[in-house]
């Protein structure tokens, strides 16, 4: 599968889990909401002090397994991650929120709440991706 076609599965489905690398090698699996970004990345809103950040951090080697909402399509991407925090990830985070849900009722409060919940983005660069599979 080709990288573009991935960002064509990933902008119509956002339910996925990601993988990271444990400290022992072991994966490390998170069920995540992923968009696309302007760029073409996957990206990912999520906390600092979650393990996936920490884990990426020391080893930035993910994977991202994305489901259609009927869980009999998906697609896998491999990739480098880089873990953008705040101040700089506001407008991301911003941008995240949008491409699942549209605008929000009060951007103020959103951007408290994401400086409150110590927000992070996660940027996955596509190395390869597929197979596409269908159940």
């Amino acid at each position: 599968m080709e990288p573009d076609e991935a960002r064509a599965f990933l902008r119509a489905h956002h339910r996925g889990v990601l993988a990271t690398v444990r400290s022992d090698g072991r994966p490390q699996m998170s069920a995540v909401s992923a968009v696309v970004d302007g760029e073409g990345r996957p990206v990912i809103s999520t906390r600092e002090s979650a393990y996936k950040v920490r884990h990426i951090r020391r080893d930035p080697r993910v994977s991202l397994c994305v489901m259609s909402d009927d869980f009999w399509s998906w697609i896998q991407v491999d990739g480098t991650a880089t873990v953008l925090s705040l101040p700089d990830a506001m407008e991301p985070l911003v941008a995240h929120y949008r491409a699942l849900a549209g605008e929000h009722p009060d951007w103020d409060d959103y951007r408290r709440a994401m400086v409150d919940q110590r927000r992070v983005i996660v940027r996955i660069d596509i190395e390869r991706a597929g197979p596409g599979a269908h159940g």
